[in-house]
């Protein structure tokens, strides 16, 4: 049957409880359970043996339990891919093919790119499940075939590493636990104006002097290391480095880059002196190479924040002030200077720019047309706006989609919707969304419980056919099995229906009943 809003619930009771919710699923309520053996043997379509860290990671993923028998029906994965070495970036082509027969032949698994392959390696492991009384694996209600695809590029998740600083092996588990729903962009919005943890190779003090401390710093083969293991599990990493507010840290280390340091005025950065723009260029050279080649974020998208720009440091420091006179500029006029000259600076080292709403509210169309617009600022449906210029989009709306809301809950996530204002004609333009974790309240000890299982509900209104993903009351009972699951495998995900999000569970119960 194809997997309908109306058969949902018929899906779940079939065992169908991929998250998110695939574009098509094909089974039968009367089919036979296919018993699989826990020493699959990967092959490539001419039968010689298909070996990669991703199909290690997910035999280990699908067989968690330690069972003596290796009997079973189904002895090895057929995998297609067409182009193993597509580069990662917005755009790759992740959909894939699925197919589970009934009797013992090959699981058969096509996709175009090693990106799609990961997300068929989740959907099985997703539907694989374990008789405690027989101690065998198997796949309910064979044969079982899912054809799918994203429906929107750019599927992400911020997380903030300047209000708490996050170690590399919590970054790693997040990243982890966005395979797990199918999102591929790591949003790392590094620095702010609380701390300034990367330590830089051209300007070394901004690390040394502006974390806070000196054991909560990233150096840059930390840095690598992140990106790395990202790619491996098919996420971009996507920096973020803001301005030119929000950056209070620098003046740590380069105070001469600030208004006026020593008075107290930290931001927005100094406009006037060309310290500042060097700086930045060679900031910005670390981490794309710039001439120098890939650099430490070979994203080809780089976030420049800009926004909550409070230009009072600007009016209020002498000789910024008598600059901007002799310039005929305002503060807004020098905001605009600013951005543009930052916006130029990542452009030659070949990236695309991302901002935040506040410059498309500023400038408009005055912007470089292939800027994009992260909308965040709640009810200002800038979208339409934005895509009726030719604007690209992505959608974040803080009390929608921002995980720090802990009063945003899964319901009020699953139910937004980022086309919403946008002309059917520009929709192609909204490149897609994320859910933001903010970092002032959120650290290692309660940043995986504060993402998850909410973060889910985003992931699947990005990923999923909203004519068939339609209500969150349809979803919830996917949705909690999508829970237990995170727990199961060892994540932190908390009661998916907290009316606080990231509150422990009142006491004892299972995790299917204990919800609340």
């Amino acid at each position: 049957m194809k997997f309908t809003a109306a058969a949902a619930l018929l899906s779940v009771a079939n065992a169908a409880t991929i998250w998110p919710l695939p574009q098509t699923f094909t089974t039968t309520s009367e089919g036979a359970n296919l018993v699989l053996t826990n020493k699959f043997a990967f092959v490539d379509t001419s039968g010689a043996v298909y070996d990669s860290p991703a199909t290690k990671r997910y035999l280990a993923q699908m067989f968690p339990h330690n069972v003596d028998a290796s009997s079973g029906d189904a002895l090895k994965i057929e995998v297609t891919i067409d182009n193993e070495d597509e580069d990662l970036q917005l755009g790759a082509d992740e959909s894939y093919s699925l197919d589970i027969p009934t009797d013992g032949s090959s699981i058969k698994i096509k996709s175009k790119t090693q990106f799609g392959f990961y997300h068929a390696l989740e959907s099985l492991s997703q539907l694989v499940e374990f008789d405690f009384d027989e101690e065998t694996y198997f796949v309910a209600e064979t044969p079982v075939a899912v054809v799918d695809a994203p429906r929107f590029q750019h599927r992400g998740l911020l997380i903030d590493s300047s209000r708490h600083f996050e170690p590399v092996s919590t970054i790693k588990r997040v990243i982890d636990s966005l395979t797990f729903a199918k999102l591929n962009v790591l949003h790392w919005h590094l620095v702010d104006s609380q701390s300034f943890p990367f330590d830089s190779p051209s300007f070394p003090l901004l690390g040394k002097e502006g974390a806070y401390s000196n054991e909560e710093r990233y150096s840059p083969n930390d840095v690598k290391e992140v990106v790395a293991y990202a790619k491996a599990r098919g996420v971009r990493v996507m920096v973020e480095i803001d301005t030119p507010g929000h950056a209070a840290a620098w003046c740590k280390g380069y105070p001469e880059i600030c208004p006026d340091a020593a008075n107290g005025c930290f931001e927005p950065l100094n406009p006037m002196e060309d310290q500042t723009f060097d700086l930045i260029e060679g900031l910005f050279g670390d981490l794309t190479g710039g001439a120098r080649g890939e650099g430490l974020f070979p994203e080809n998208l780089m976030h420049l924040g800009g926004d909550e720009v409070n230009t009072d440091c600007w009016k209020n420091t002498p000789k910024i002030a008598d600059w901007m006179e002799k310039q005929g500029m305002n503060e807004d006029d020098t905001y605009a200077f600013f951005i543009n000259k930052v916006q130029k600076i990542a452009k030659d080292q070949g990236r695309d720019v991302v901002g935040w709403e506040e410059i498309w509210n500023h400038f408009g169309t005055d912007l470089d047309p292939s800027t994009i617009i992260h909308q965040w600022i709640p009810g200002s449906h800038v979208g339409g706006n934005v895509t009726a210029a030719g604007y690209r989009l992505i959608w974040s709306t803080d009390d929608k989609w921002y995980l720090d809301g802990l009063a945003n809950t899964f319901t009020s996530m699953y139910e937004s919707d980022p086309t919403e204002g946008i002309a059917d004609e520009n929709v192609h333009l909204l490149l897609g969304g994320e859910g933001c974790m903010w970092g002032e309240t959120a650290d290692t000890s309660d940043i995986m419980q504060t993402i998850w299982p909410r973060m889910g509900a985003i992931a699947e209104r990005l990923w999923s056919d909203p004519a068939q993903a339609t209500t969150a009351e349809v979803a919830l009972p996917r949705y909690s099995e999508f829970r237990c699951m995170m727990n199961r495998r060892g994540y932190a995900a908390a009661p998916s229906l907290n009316d606080d999000a990231r509150s422990a569970p009142p006491g004892p119960g299972g995790c299917l009943t204990q919800r609340l």
